[in-house]
């Protein structure tokens, strides 16, 4: 018997393609222009994330490139890691004539629930090659009973 696809997947598959399209669309229009032919910014895209369960830790591995670390925050709130960058151009005064320029400022604000309670006190971040991973130690279970008292 053969194997019917999945009409969602086909249809992902489709909307991928047709925002390929209209980037390389608007970006034909006037090659000048970052914002493309809709209005639409061709540049500024949130980093890709991904959330692994490693037993005891999550780690959150985000694509960063061009981000120093002092471009970028992290922080975790009510089990929301939150992490957000904001790149600008320098501020040095050259006499280079630019032919085309189109690195600016940007910025980026994203958010991960966290699925399951972690320990705040045992988090950690490193930046390696515009990779950002975010270590997360799981919150230690409540072991045997535990008292409470009613008032």
């Amino acid at each position: 018997m053969a194997r019917r696809s999945n009409p969602f997947e086909d249809l992902a598959e489709l909307v991928d393609r047709l925002s390929q399209e209209f980037e390389t669309a608007a970006r034909s229009w006037n090659p000048d222009d970052t914002r493309g032919g809709f209005g639409w910014s061709l540049e500024d895209r949130e980093p890709s994330i991904d959330l692994a369960d490693h037993g005891d830790t999550f780690v959150v591995t985000a694509d960063v490139p061009g981000y120093e670390a002092e471009d970028l925050e992290t922080r975790l709130s009510n089990g929301t890691l939150h992490i957000r960058g904001t790149r600008s151009e320098t501020d040095e005064t050259t006499d280079e004539t630019f032919i085309r320029r189109e690195r600016t400022t940007q910025s980026f604000d994203r958010r991960v629930s966290i699925p399951e309670p972690v320990d705040s006190d045992a988090v950690s971040a490193t930046l390696n090659n515009g990779v950002l991973t975010v270590r997360l130690e799981k919150a230690e279970p409540t072991v045997g009973q535990v008292g409470i008292d009613i008032e």
